[in-house]
C-alpha cells in the first residue's frame, strides 16, 4: 500500500483492487500517464494536478486513463464555462447558505451496506423566493467537493434520494431544460464521484414529464442507476436498509434535521442571517440557454417543450406499478 492509499480500510482496499482495478504497484505510473495528457488540452487551465487530486478521477473511471483524463478536463472546462457559478463557492455565500439550511443537500450520518454516503433532498423545501435552483446546484457541488476528500468515498461512492412529496407544479415549472442540463453536466459529466443509485420517491406525474426531458442527456450507466419508486417505499428499502433512513422515507431513524449538514459546513456561521435575493444572482436562464446548441435544444424540444409540462394521458405500466424503473448493473 502506498501513502496515496492511506486511510482506506482493508475492505475498501480490496474493493478498489477488484472493482476499480487499482494497483498499488502501478499507482504513480497511472497518475503520471493521466498528467502527461494535460498538454493535449492547452485551452483548459488545469488548476490542480497533484497526485491525490488526479487519483480521485482515476477511481471515478475505474483506472481507464483516457476516461479519467477526459473527466479531469471536463471538470475544469465546466468551471471555465460557468465562471459565475463558482465565484465565492463557499458555505457562507448567501444563496448557498440558504439552500444548505433547507437541506439542499441533506447528508445522512450512516453509510449504506456498501459504504456509500447517502444524500437526501426533500424537494418541497425549495423556497424559490430566497434562492435559485443554481444555488441548490452550487450547494450540492460544494458539499461533494468536501466529501470527496475522503478516500473511502472516492472508492465507495454516493447514493442520492429525492423525495418529491408536496413538490408543487409551480415549483416544477422553474426547472427548465437548460437548468436541468446544467446540473447533469456538473454532476454526471464533470465531477469525480461514483453514484451507485439515484432514487425518486413520491414523485407526481410532472416529475415523470421532467424525466423525459433530461433522459436524452443521461449516459446509459446513469439511466441504469435511476429508480422511480413512487409511494412504494418497500422497493426503496430493498436497496437501502430502513435502519439508516429517516422516518420521512419510511425508515427507523428520527425525522431528518435539515440543518445537520449545514451546521457541519457552516459551523459558527450557521446562525448568522445572510442578506440575499435570487434576483442578485448573475447567471440567468437566458445565459444558460444561449449556450445550448440548436441541435441540443431541438432534441429536448422534441420531447417536451421547454418550460412547459404536459400531463401524459396515461402513465405506462411500469410507472403505474411504481416499481424501480431500472436495475443496477
Amino acid at each position: 500500500m502506498t501513502h496515496l492509499q492511506a486511510g482506506l480500510s482493508p475492505e475498501t482496499l480490496e474493493k478498489a483492487k477488484v472493482e476499480l482495478k487499482e494497483n498499488p504497484d502501478t499507482l504513480h505510473q497511472d497518475i503520471q500517464e493521466v498528467r502527461d495528457m494535460i498538454i493535449t488540452r492547452p485551452d483548459i487551465g488545469f488548476l490542480r494536478t497533484d497526485d491525490a487530486f488526479i487519483l480521485r478521477f482515476l477511481r471515478a473511471r475505474k483506472f481507464n486513463h483516457f476516461e479519467a483524463f477526459r473527466l479531469l478536463a471536463q471538470y475544469f472546462e465546466y468551471r471555465q464555462q460557468n465562471l459565475d457559478m463558482f465565484k465565492n463557492l463557499k458555505a457562507t455565500d448567501p444563496g448557498i447558505k440558504q439552500a444548505l439550511k433547507d437541506g439542499f443537500p441533506g447528508v445522512l450520518a450512516n453509510l449504506d451496506r456498501y459504504g456509500r454516503k447517502i444524500l437526501v433532498l426533500f424537494a418541497a423545501n425549495w423556497d424559490q423566493s430566497r434562492y435559485t435552483f443554481v444555488d441548490i446546484l452550487r450547494a450540492i457541488l460544494l458539499s461533494l467537493e468536501s466529501m470527496i476528500e475522503d478516500p473511502e468515498l472516492q472508492v465507495n461512492g454516493f447514493v442520492l434520494i429525492i423525495d418529491w412529496s408536496n413538490f408543487t407544479f409551480k415549483q416544477a415549472s422553474k426547472l427548465t431544460p437548460s437548468m436541468l442540463r446544467l446540473a447533469i453536466e456538473g454532476l454526471q459529466d464533470s465531477f469525480p464521484a461514483r453514484f451507485g443509485g439515484i432514487h425518486f420517491v413520491n414523485q407526481p406525474w410532472y416529475i415523470h414529464a421532467l424525466y423525459t426531458v433530461i433522459r436524452p442527456f443521461l449516459k446509459d450507466k446513469t439511466r441504469k442507476r435511476i429508480f422511480m419508486h413512487g409511494n412504494n417505499l418497500n422497493s426503496l428499502h430493498q436497496l437501502i436498509q430502513p435502519e439508516i433512513l429517516p422516518s420521512e422515507l419510511g425508515g427507523m431513524m428520527p425525522p431528518y434535521d435539515m440543518g445537520t449538514w449545514a451546521r457541519t459546513l457552516l459551523d459558527h456561521a450557521y446562525d448568522e442571517e445572510p442578506e440575499y435575493s435570487p434576483e442578485s444572482y448573475t447567471l440567468s436562464v437566458k445565459d444558460l440557454e444561449k449556450d445550448l446548441s440548436p441541435k441540443t435544444m431541438k432534441r429536448s424540444q422534441s420531447v417536451v417543450e421547454p418550460g412547459v409540462l404536459k400531463r401524459p394521458e396515461k402513465l405506462n405500466s411500469d410507472e403505474e406499478n411504481i416499481q424501480p424503473l431500472l436495475s443496477l448493473d
